[in-house]
């Protein structure tokens, strides 16, 4: 299994561990869901280590420049000390739903993104190895 096909599999595994329901079925299909999933590390500063195509599409990159993005530059500042808390608040009880907020793209379109699940990641041993987001509903603004 490549490494990118891991990766899908612990986010799919660690969204039904904290939610308890399917994030969906396949890792392979992942990548071509019709819906956003990110994920960082776990570094000072986390790096973006997974970007679906609908997340690469509404960011406007291509998977090399993602995955080498800081996550925090998917916001903008005065969004960055709500995007903190809610970061710290999704490790301590593992997952938080119904967050919305405003992100932009590389090109600097701003959009709203809303019902956004966010969660801990769980490597093979359940230790958390970073965090995931995904969402279904974004608008331009």
């Amino acid at each position: 299994m490549n490494r990118n096909l891991e990766h899908a599999q612990r986010l799919i595994k660690s969204f039904q561990h904290w939610t308890g329901k399917s994030l969906i079925e396949m890792p392979e299909v992942l990548f071509e869901a019709p819906f956003v999933v990110v994920s960082h590390g776990m570094e000072p500063d986390p790096i973006f280590n997974y970007g679906n195509q609908q997340a690469l599409t509404l960011w406007e990159m291509d998977w090399e420049t993602f995955t080498r993005t800081p996550s925090r530059k998917s916001a903008e500042p005065v969004s960055q000390e709500e995007r903190s808390r809610l970061l710290a608040q999704a490790k301590i009880q593992g997952y938080i739903n119904d967050y919305r907020g405003v992100r932009i793209s590389s090109t600097g379109k701003r959009f709203w993104i809303e019902d956004v699940i966010l969660w801990t990641v769980l490597d093979e041993i359940n230790q958390p190895c970073g965090q995931a987001a995904t969402f279904l509903r974004w608008t331009f603004i």
